[in-house]
């Protein structure tokens, strides 16, 4: 008898401790983007350099630039730059409602410039960007579904004033376009 009460007593504080467990509270992160349930259904990755790369009055060279478009319309023309000292130095135009003027140009209007890089709080172990509100346009010469894209141009300017500049020149090698998932289009495309 001695030995079963103190069996029932632990199997009672197993059993009943998680009904008294709070739920576990986000980790704070400064200038936290708002709660992220989009997917990347399509992505395009460009072959070229960076004739201007700034970001808040600093010049920059880059790697790449990249096309994603999430399947609830949002869009980031993301730049990877080229910093040996931080490999998740990332700088990315972000917008919504991007239109053709025809097939072979896209305009996207800017309202967030989010910035990455190693020193920003990591969430599953990758670092969560700064999202700076901005305004600004990003243009696109060329077709995605042609695989030939030109260049890209974008310009921005954030709350605090700072501004953002990119002039991104395709090398001529096609575009590598990924559909990731379906999805319905978010493009305006005055053809249609």
């Amino acid at each position: 008898m001695r030995l079963c009460r103190p069996a029932l007593a632990a199997a009672f504080v197993v059993l009943a401790s998680p009904c008294f467990a709070e739920s576990s509270r986000p980790i704070p992160v400064n200038n936290q983007p708002a709660q992220q349930t989009a997917f990347i259904d399509l992505l395009a990755l460009m072959s070229g350099h960076c004739k201007t790369l700034k970001v808040a009055g600093r010049t920059l060279a880059c790697k790449t630039v990249a096309y994603a478009h999430g399947d609830t319309g949002r869009v980031n023309f993301a730049v990877a730059v080229d910093d040996p000292t931080d490999a998740n130095h990332v700088v990315s135009f972000s917008g919504e409602n991007g239109k053709r003027a025809d097939d072979n140009s896209y305009e996207l209007p800017i309202d967030r410039m989010l910035l990455n890089s190693k020193d920003r709080p990591k969430v599953d172990g990758l670092p969560v960007p700064a999202e700076q509100t901005s305004t600004g346009i990003c243009r696109q010469t060329g077709n995605f579904a042609a695989r030939k894209v030109t260049d890209v141009t974008c310009s921005a300017t954030d709350s605090e004033g700072r501004k953002y500049e990119l002039l991104f020149v395709s090398d001529g090698t096609p575009v590598s376009v990924r559909r990731i998932r379906q999805s319905s289009p978010s493009i305006q495309d005055p053809f249609k």
